[in-house]
């Protein structure tokens, strides 16, 4: 598991984010602590795309040394820890709502619920406020 900053290939913030974001699991990690409700290891394990232990591991590791979550010990049981997305992370909010459109116009499978696309597209900021807000007092 790395733990070092990634070489910087250029200037282009596109580059820069996905030196973070360049994978599907590191993105999917957020995606449950932003919209899954999820904090905990073993909660992160239980999504759909089943990731592997140590893909996991490495993922939170690397969010957390990039600052977009934090790790803290349990309240419940202090042999384990939570996650969260710091200010940085919650800045990401948009960019996965968008994410989720964009998703959900492609794919004619498409979990996502039309009712929120709908109002996300007709009150992006309220959306993002409310999401903003409620991660922010977990």
């Amino acid at each position: 598991m790395s733990r070092t900053k990634p070489t910087r290939r250029s200037a282009c913030p596109i580059s820069y984010a996905l030196d973070f974001f360049g994978d599907k699991w590191t993105l999917l990690v957020v995606r449950d602590l932003m919209f899954g409700g999820k904090r905990r290891y073993g909660e992160f394990l239980n999504s759909d795309e089943a990731i592997a232990t140590n893909i996991l591991a490495d993922r939170l590791a690397k969010l957390e040394n990039a600052g977009i979550i934090r790790k803290s010990a349990d309240p419940q049981t202090r042999a384990r820890n939570v996650y969260r997305l710091t200010d940085k992370g919650l800045d990401l909010i948009p960019v996965m709502l968008e994410l989720v459109v964009w998703g959900a116009k492609y794919d004619p499978q498409t979990g996502a619920p039309m009712a929120f696309i709908r109002r996300y597209k007709t009150d992006r900021e309220n959306v993002v406020k409310e999401i903003r807000d409620r991660l922010a007092k977990n």
